[in-house]
């Protein structure tokens, strides 16, 4: 007998406001309890230390998240100068103090100086894998690892404020996949000549996503309570603030087909299309309705990439 999954089928992306101090698989492991979902996978881990916007996606909405965790994002991020830590940030120790001498417009220059691409050696305090064990695990146990150097791009980098009587410095960033803003702002510091590390920082965009769309966890649990105190179903609020999954692919070509010849791409078949297809991947609608995302085969020919299994559901497969 075939076990059931816990929780109830729910598609689609909530884009939450993490708080501060809990990982973002603890945030998501909370928003997906008060959905009660079957599935859910973040988009980009955040610190414990940092909040903002962290993509939830819930059901068939985990099949694209490849696509927001390749797409460029926007921090605001606020630095003490004169302290630079084990960490680049503050929940690290201490391990040199110097005097600060910076001007304003030394500043200026020194953080102009990381527009563009550049190479950038990620933290030992970063999610990523060596061997299949995160890199932050190392550091805690004092062990350094090889790291590869990444192709980044810091598309702005401005300078919002400086505090001389604090040494706080705040700039908002917006830069492509895998840039790690505690590096640049521990390099800042480096080429300061007194050294910095990150006190704040929140994530404010995750490409096109707008700002004003994300919620708490506070605030979804409080819709969760107000249905249970009127005594409907939760998602009657809850699903009312998930956005489509196909959002998650803004940019792609997309290509339409029609409702036969989606029953047939559905059930991995490729397709003839009147146009021709661009390479990469294609958001795919058949009869207007989005069904999955594709690509071209040596054929020319449209082929399944990743299909939606409600719509292997609805379509009735070919004689």
């Amino acid at each position: 007998m075939a076990r059931r999954s816990k929780g109830r089928p729910v598609d689609g992306i909530l884009l939450l406001n993490k708080p501060e101090g809990i990982s973002s698989n603890k945030a998501l492991q909370r928003a997906k309890g008060i959905y009660f979902a079957q599935k859910a996978g973040h988009t980009g881990a955040l610190d414990p230390l940092a909040t903002g916007m962290l993509p939830i996606c819930f059901g068939e909405a985990t099949k694209f998240t490849q696509f927001l965790l390749d797409i460029d994002k926007t921090y605001v991020v606020r630095a003490k100068l004169g302290e630079r830590t084990t960490t680049s940030d503050s929940d690290g120790e201490i391990v040199s103090t110097k005097d600060v001498n910076v001007t304003y417009e030394q500043l200026e220059r020194e953080i102009a100086a990381f527009l563009g691409e550049s190479d950038q050696y990620p933290s030992m305090y970063s999610a990523l894998k060596y061997e299949g064990k995160p890199l932050y695990k190392y550091a805690r146990e004092g062990i350094e690892v090889p790291r590869k150097c990444r192709k980044i791009n810091v598309f702005s980098l401005t300078l919002d404020e400086f505090d001389g009587q604090t040494n706080e410095v705040q700039m908002t960033a917006h830069v492509s996949k895998g840039t790690y803003i505690r590096t640049i702002v521990d390099d800042l510091g480096e080429n300061l000549g007194c050294g910095a590390h990150v006190i704040m920082l929140h994530r404010s965009a995750v490409g096109h996503y707008p700002t004003d769309k994300m919620v708490t966890l506070d605030e979804v649990q409080a819709l969760l309570d107000k249905a249970k105190d009127e005594e409907i179903s939760p998602s009657t609020y809850l699903d009312e603030l998930l956005l489509p999954m196909d959002t998650a692919l803004v940019g792609l070509p997309v290509v339409e087909i029609t409702k036969e010849q989606g029953s047939v791409f559905s059930h991995g078949q490729a397709v003839d299309t009147a146009t021709d297809l661009p390479d990469g991947p294609i958001k795919v609608l058949a009869d207007g309705v989005f069904i999955g995302t594709g690509e071209r085969n040596p054929n020319g020919q449209l082929k399944s990439k990743r299909g939606l299994a409600s719509q292997q559901d609805d379509y009735k497969k070919p004689e």
